[in-house]
């Protein structure tokens, strides 16, 4: 959330930023319930002095004058509590429209509508294409033959977006997520393993409600909401605290699984593993000082763990610097990165690496006591260390062998039993 103090003295930058974010906020409103609720706090406060000097004045007023003053005061009385109400339900408008506000893009990050106008700034590995293969199949075929998967049945009971993993699939997944997380903390990351369910201020606090309140799961008799990341709680970990800054940076590696809805994606992607209701994922986050230089480092950092993990699983993949119109709410800056996908004949996202500067730190009340003893909203970061079974899909198939069988990455064989092929069974 934006500084409102911070919106009136650079309310054309704001507009910017939202009109660069494709967003639809009205900021004329707020500045207009703004100037509102200055002008009943100022008539608010003009109250309270009068009925303070009468109050020490009646006493010294005949009888006329007291009854004069005293149905003077009733009104004043009646009016204080007619502003009391105004300024509660103007507050409540401003704080909807705060939180809808987006953050401003960093200067770095280009201008663009959608995912389409993302900008690549680095390629790695060699790709291959579908007819590079002998028997080429795609991860729902490989899934199938090697007995890993199961669609129909998910289908039959959870409905779409939805599958089992069963036999050395289950083994695959495990070994992905202990693999990334085990680098992680040779790299000092604290592991979690999180609530699932968290209550909707967790949700506000990390910029995910109010707008993307329809992607998510809700559990309305408990007022719970299933996250859709760990970035949810490990960020609210510290909701509501005042942090010394000796401590920070914190570095965190959330352990969880992970569920959207995809609302408004109807008709999208809607074969095998790439667009699911359900997933795991290991998820970087970083708390550290409101210094930009400080956090542009981390950025790199977290973006360069998650490249060193798809480098070592053998993956060729591409960097894009995210534009405007595809950024979230909350984001300045974002990189993804894409791993090459054979059956879709494209890169496909599978890690997303943000920036937050103070956005939810304010949100969340997490505060840092500085060595002068001031006060200040930290910067937060995250990124997508591994989600899976996303990251099936490259693994399976750009690892897939003439007789039909699947390679190991070879750095999750020890992970995965010793096997190093899974076969087909059918």
């Amino acid at each position: 959330m934006l500084d409102l103090k911070f919106i009136e003295e650079n309310i054309m930058l704001v507009k910017e930023g939202i009109r660069k974010k494709h967003f639809n906020v009205d900021l004329d409103k707020l500045m207009q319930l703004n100037k509102d609720r200055k002008n009943l706090i100022r008539e608010s406060e003009s109250i309270k002095s009068i009925k303070n000097t009468t109050s020490k004045e009646i006493s010294k007023l005949s009888k006329e004058e007291k009854e004069d003053r005293l149905s003077q005061m009733k009104e004043l009385s009646i009016r204080e509590k007619e502003i009391e109400q105004m300024l509660s339900e103007i507050s409540r408008e401003m704080q909807q429209i705060l939180l809808t506000i987006p953050n401003i893009p960093d200067d770095s990050v280009p201008e663009g509508k959608d995912d389409k106008e993302n900008v690549e700034i680095e390629r790695h590995g060699n790709i291959r294409k579908k007819e590079d293969f002998e028997n080429f199949k795609d991860h729902v075929e490989l899934g199938l033959s090697l007995d890993i998967m199961d669609f129909s049945r998910a289908t039959k009971i959870a409905g779409s977006r939805t599958y089992y993993l069963k036999n050395e699939g289950v083994l695959l997944q495990s070994a992905i997520m202990r693999f990334a997380l085990d680098q992680l903390i040779k790299k000092g990351f604290v592991p979690f393993y999180p609530p699932f369910l968290v209550k909707e201020d967790a949700m506000i606090g990390t910029g995910y409600f109010p707008i993307g309140k329809e992607q998510s799961y809700s559990v309305e008799k408990d007022d719970l909401f299933l996250i859709g990341t760990a970035e949810v709680p490990l960020v609210s970990y510290h909701y509501d605290e005042i942090l010394d800054e000796s401590i920070l940076p914190l570095t965190y590696a959330g352990y969880s699984s992970c569920f959207r809805r995809e609302a408004g994606t109807y008709g999208k992607d809607t074969r095998g593993l790439y667009r699911i209701h359900q997933f795991e994922k290991i998820e970087q986050v970083i708390i550290c000082k409101n210094d930009k230089q400080e956090s542009e480092r981390f950025h790199n950092f977290i973006l360069n763990n998650s490249r060193e993990l798809v480098e070592k699983l053998g993956l060729p993949y591409r960097v894009v610097l995210v534009c405007s119109g595809d950024l979230g709410l909350g984001q300045i800056k974002k990189h993804d990165i894409e791993c090459w996908m054979p059956s879709r004949d494209a890169y496909g996202e599978t890690h997303s690496c943000s920036s937050f500067y103070d956005f939810q730190s304010r949100r969340s009340k997490i505060r840092v006591k500085a060595k002068d003893g001031s006060l200040y909203f930290p910067f937060t970061l995250n990124n997508t260390a591994i989600a899976s079974p996303r990251i099936f899909i490259p693994i399976l198939e750009m690892n897939q062998q003439p007789d039909g069988s699947v390679k190991i990455p070879e750095v999750l064989v020890s992970y995965m039993n010793g096997i190093e092929y899974i076969k087909p069974k059918k």
